[in-house]
């Protein structure tokens, strides 16, 4: 006989929880985290992004505030509804370029940090992005879209009476990326390097032809080149992660190329001296998993030395010490963001930081830093408990929180606590990391119903750290869990390759085995086992569900059902095909097929809720649709949710979140209920 032995109905715990004050699905409105922070040359004086969400506009809003370094003086300096964002100091500290669509479109604007005098610097058509100040502080580079003409073949059309109602003007497309996930159809044109005088005027072209240049932009010591990286060859579309490092003459627009190698040769970073140009890169192998190393070469690409050939694990951002004599590394590891200091001879000392607090929906690793004067950093910080704030390291042992955005929330919540679990996978005995959130007023002696929470990527990494999505889960009675199967990232490139064209496989298994091991603790209600999981994560929860039926109910978010379509229905294609897929899609048929989740649904009985944004480009709304129809045709309790105005980001408007969230509770809660009721008729 079934029996069930949750904590009592819904309406019980939602009253307990009333009383406790647990996170509720408005507050997702009132959550603010620090990122991006900038140090002032002097070293004295930091400017941050702070990020909230605006519940009028749903969207983030991104503020620039300020703070010294021993956390006092901290007050808005640009503050408002519009946008103010990507804060660069002068050379001198004297002023501060930023973004802002404070009067409209987004411009460049420079600030006068001692009169607060500010001007706008452009009159631009595009977004800029990438701002980078010459060494002099006289001018300033950035990136933008320019557009060009559209293709056009047909050239006859009748001209259209006056006042008449046509459908409007076919799109031609002849290009290979014509769409991309969260901007949509994509424009005709290309993204280039330009100059503007600092103290505003005309902004300049410098590079040209039919390539994109944008990321990181750093000028010569002398301020007659600027040092980027692109991919400059006629088949760029066809080469989704190549790239060289080039140097261009802000004076004549003559290009030189730096670097020449199979890969990417990435976020290219001037020395303090300007002798020497960091990057980052990797020689490609066509893995669907590669770890991106610390290059250092001379200012002209000789003399190129990998620092970090030992260091089995993907650099995620470098920034020099201010000496000059090494380079800071941020990179994953075992689930959490980490900070090491290299040496120019290659000598590695990890420091004792962990980043994050960027992602606030889901545990994923994230952070930021900046590296001032003496071996001092400011960094992100945040756990389990709390979004990101920022801290200032003078040395080890000293440190100082500087901000505590959201102690007026969730300071007097309580929230669930969050414990790690390894387990050993029954495949091979490898060690499978996870964390379990338990309930507010969690009682180890009552049984509670399990979520297990499935990562994307499929080459990602969670830990610990905040995510509301998960709290919210918890706050409603669930423990939850969310764990690192094999693929995931964080534990070495061999780890993560496990699953190089095998996927999904054997990290179903691994995930049954983190199940088992929190049903193990004792606290559990294995007749309540409920999964979910997006992107890489929905593929997995489909996969499961046509493996086994042990879980009540399951909800698939913005999955891949069928790799055969989505491999040419989704937006980086030449990727996909190249990187995930052993072949052109008609050259492995079979191969896709077995690895479809749409191949096992003649097995599945679990009910299960389908949700994809609507504007999806990634993982596109025909792959939901192909299973929502064929669980249907197998008569599977079924549901689609189709989240408006989203693309494969849901979260990026907080009411999307909100229903994304709320959704998945509720069909647990719908078959939770189901279960309880049956278990009583039982009784």
């Amino acid at each position: 006989m079934m029996t069930f032995t949750a904590t009592g109905t819904m309406a019980e715990q939602q009253t307990a929880a009333d009383k406790a004050q647990v996170l509720d699905y408005r507050d997702i409105f009132e959550l603010e985290y620090a990122a991006s922070p900038r140090l002032s040359p002097d070293g004295q004086t930091l400017v941050y992004e702070r990020r909230s969400m605006d519940i009028m506009s749903d969207g983030t809003r991104t503020n620039l505030w300020q703070v010294d370094i021993k956390g006092n003086n901290h007050q808005p300096l640009l503050s408002g509804k519009a946008s103010y964002r990507m804060p660069r100091f002068s050379p001198d500290g004297k002023r501060l370029a930023y973004i802002s669509s404070v009067e409209g479109k987004s411009q460049l604007y420079v600030r006068w940090l001692d009169s607060g005098q500010t001007a706008r610097v452009t009159n631009l058509l595009q977004a800029p992005g990438d701002i980078s100040w010459s060494p002099d502080g006289k001018w300033l580079a950035f990136s933008m879209f320019k557009k060009g003409k559209g293709s056009t073949l047909f050239k006859d059309m009748p001209e259209k009476p006056k006042g008449a109602k046509w459908a409007g003007k076919a799109k031609y497309i002849d290009s290979t990326i014509y769409r991309n996930d969260g901007s949509g159809y994509a424009k005709t044109g290309y993204s280039h390097l330009y100059i503007v005088p600092a103290n505003g005027g005309t902004a300049r072209e410098i590079t040209g032809g039919n390539y994109h240049h944008n990321g990181n932009i750093s000028w010569s010591a002398d301020g007659e080149q600027l040092i980027f990286s692109a991919d400059r060859n006629d088949d760029w579309e066809y080469r989704p992660l190549e790239s060289d490092i080039y140097q261009v003459s802000v004076t004549d627009g003559s290009i030189k190329a730096l670097t020449s190698r199979s890969g990417p040769d990435t976020r290219p970073v001037i020395s303090p001296k300007g002798d020497k140009i960091a990057y980052l890169s990797f020689e490609d192998t066509k893995m669907s998993s590669q770890n991106l190393d610390l290059y250092v070469m001379d200012k002209d690409g000789s003399k190129a030395v990998n620092l970090t050939e030992k260091l089995d694990r993907n650099i995620q951002d470098l920034q020099w010490a201010t000496d000059g004599k090494g380079i800071y590394i941020s990179y994953d590891d075992h689930g959490q963001r980490k900070l090491s200091y290299v040496s120019m001879s290659g000598k590695r000392r990890e420091l004792d930081i962990k980043l994050g607090g960027l992602f606030l929906g889901r545990p994923y690793t994230s952070g930021n830093f900046r590296a001032g004067k003496n071996g001092s950093i400011v960094y992100t910080k945040g756990d389990t408990s709390r979004p990101s704030d920022l801290v200032f390291r003078k040395r080890q042992g000293h440190e100082t929180v500087l901000t505590r955005l959201n102690e007026d929330l969730l300071g007097h919540k309580s929230l669930a606590e969050v414990k790690a679990l390894t387990v050993k996978s029954s495949v091979d005995g490898r060690d499978i990391e996870s964390w379990i959130a338990l309930p507010p007023g969690f009682d180890a002696k009552k049984k509670y119903p399990l979520i297990l929470e499935i990562h994307g990527g499929p080459h990602a990494a969670y830990g610990p750290n905040f995510a509301a999505e998960l709290q919210l889960m918890a706050a409603k009675g669930y423990v939850v869990v969310w764990a690192n199967p094999r693929g995931s990232t964080s534990y070495g490139k061999d780890f993560a390759n496990l699953i190089h064209h095998d996927y999904p496989s054997k990290d179903y298994n691994d995930l049954m085995d983190v199940v088992d091991g929190v049903i193990a603790q004792g606290y559990v209600d294995e007749q309540a086992l409920f999964v979910t999981g997006g992107s890489g994560g929905g593929v997995l929860t489909a996969w499961i569900v046509g493996k086994t039926d042990r879980f009540r109910a399951a909800v698939v978010v913005k999955p891949v059902i069928n790799w055969l379509s989505f491999s040419l229905t989704a937006d980086y294609y030449p990727y996909f095909s190249q990187y995930w897929m052993p072949g052109k899609p008609w050259e492995q048929v079979e191969h896709l097929w077995q690895h479809s989740p749409l191949s096992l649904v003649g097995n599945v009985k679990t009910p299960t809720m389908l949700m994809t944004g609507e504007q999806d480009y990634r993982t596109p709304m025909s792959e939901t649709e192909q299973y929502y129809q064929a669980l249907k045709l197998q008569k599977v309790d079924t549901a689609m949710v189709r989240i408006p105005k989203a693309s494969h980001g849901i979260y990026a408007r907080p009411s999307n979140f909100i229903q994304k969230v709320g959704h998945i509770l509720a069909w647990f809660e719908k078959y939770r209920a189901a279960d309880s009721e049956q278990a009583n008729k039982e009784g």
